[in-house]
């Protein structure tokens, strides 16, 4: 140690080497405290009896008190009320294999359901032949017994309400003219009605296919439209984990289809393609607030760049829910009220693939696009460098439970504090600091060498 105007210096091989700082990033150093709420080196003297001027070292231990204070008052709050008023601290991206294994798990399943058992198309797609006859006092048992006794087992019977009543409707595959005459006197004689109220359509297979085609064009479209637009207004990688979360959901509902064989009508391909506007707006919600909490993203302020996504998607959950909430209640309306109660059938195939698609939706976008942006993120240099530093420091989960609960990160030694607050209370901090065995704290350097800690400067006693 060398001496120059009666202060201490650092030894000349250690010039340079601090792990609290970034080198990458455009952070100042922080050796003294930064000030919470002013830039200025002093702040204006307090007046009063005994009252000493306020230093930055006085605001920023009343910034850190402040933080305390709210984070216990947080804690102190019943979970909905955390979460009404946004200070959950959930730990998403920490826990994103769990997702991501779980979303891998359903997603194998579908496919493979998909694979081996197929989709239950509808007439539409398929083609056939559908009758309609008013269904007198005959029920849904009573015809599939008597279609049974003509060969026609494998028929889709539906009990239906309209204004003229109830209505049987029957659907088969293609059949010759012998037959279906067959059936409509079938029909005719069970519901005790004439053969020329029963109604005889056939559906070619023709219509269903252009369906078919036209609606993976559209998908196919939406999808590289999307892309663009978020890599243009956000950046590529939040694009790449949009279009993930999209293919994730289109997956699923297929897979629900698929083992549940509900049959797949137009109206079915309608609500698939509306359910992906809903992911692609619920994830844009979450990813504006990213953009907006990524000035945060800092080794001096202690907030690698998954914390930040933490402190986002806790700050936005409610928003999202309600978002969601909001959308299921008409969408449950239609399922019950109109599919249930009603009888509407057309309704039942919308709202089904509605209600699939909106808790994928909701869960794609908290739990799997969001931590795959952390994880593409944190490859690049410079926030792979941040989090590495922080890591060395015992990591951000205090900085992150502080952002929550204040709204904003804790400046100057604040951080530092609520990391060695970590570390030593647990005495699982990384090599090289301090545990609660009291040993004394080191810092080491990236090439291994145990660095002194920065001697404190000398102060004089304050003057009267």
């Amino acid at each position: 140690m060398n001496k120059r105007n009666g202060e201490p210096q650092d030894a000349p091989g250690d010039e340079g080497v601090d792990e609290t700082l970034d080198p990458t990033a455009d952070d100042p150093p922080t050796d003294d405290v930064t000030p919470v709420d002013a830039p200025d080196e002093e702040a204006a003297p307090v007046t009063g009896a005994g009252a000493g001027p306020t230093t930055r070292r006085t605001r920023a231990r009343r910034s850190r008190t402040a933080g305390g204070a709210a984070q216990l008052q947080s804690a102190n709050r019943s979970v909905w009320s955390r979460l009404y008023h946004g200070e959950t601290n959930i730990d998403f991206v920490g826990r994103r294999r769990l997702w991501f294994t779980l979303s891998l798990v359903a997603v194998l399943i579908s496919l493979v359901s998909f694979a081996t058992r197929g989709l239950n198309l509808g007439i539409d797609f398929d083609g056939g032949v559908v009758w309609e006859v008013p269904a007198g006092d005959a029920s849904v048992a009573e015809t599939r017994d008597a279609l049974d006794g003509i060969g026609l087992s494998d028929a889709t019977i539906q009990d239906l309400e309209s204004d003229d009543g109830r209505e049987l409707r029957v659907e088969a595959e293609p059949l010759s003219a012998e037959e279906s005459d067959q059936v409509s006197a079938t029909l005719a004689e069970l519901t005790r009605s004439s053969v020329d109220d029963v109604n005889l359509n056939e559906v070619g297979p023709t219509w269903g296919a252009e369906i078919s085609e036209k609606a993976i064009r559209a998908l196919i479209v939406f999808m590289v439209l999307v892309t663009i637009y978020i890599a243009i207004r956000f950046e590529p990688k939040m694009a790449i984990a949009t279009l993930a979360a999209l293919v994730h959901d289109v997956i699923i509902t297929v897979g629900v289809y698929s083992l549940t064989q509900l049959e797949v009508t137009p109206a079915t391909v309608i609500a698939v393609l509306t359910i992906l506007g809903y992911s692609i707006y619920d994830g844009i919600v979450v990813f504006d607030k990213v953009d907006e909490n990524t000035r945060l993203v800092s080794s001096t302020g202690g907030l690698s760049y998954g914390g930040m996504i933490n402190v986002s998607l806790n700050q936005a959950l409610m928003r999202s829910l309600n978002t969601t909430i909001t959308a299921l209640l008409p969408v449950g309306s239609l399922l019950v009220v109109g599919s249930w109660i009603l009888g509407a059938s057309v309704l039942e195939e919308f709202a089904v693939a509605l209600l699939i698609g909106l808790f994928s939706g909701a869960y794609s976008s908290i739990f799997l696009a969001s931590p795959l942006l952390a994880l593409l993120k944190e490859r690049e240099p410079r926030y792979r460098d941040i989090k590495r530093r922080i890591d060395q420091r015992g990591g951000d989960a205090a900085v992150v439970a502080a952002t929550v609960a204040t709204g904003r990160p804790p400046s100057g030694r604040a951080t530092a504090a609520a990391a060695a607050t970590t570390t030593g209370a647990t005495g699982t901090g990384p090599p090289g600091r301090a545990t609660s065995d009291g040993e004394a704290a080191k810092t080491v350097a990236p090439s291994g060498r145990v660095i002194p800690p920065r001697p404190r400067k000398k102060t004089r006693g304050n003057r009267r």
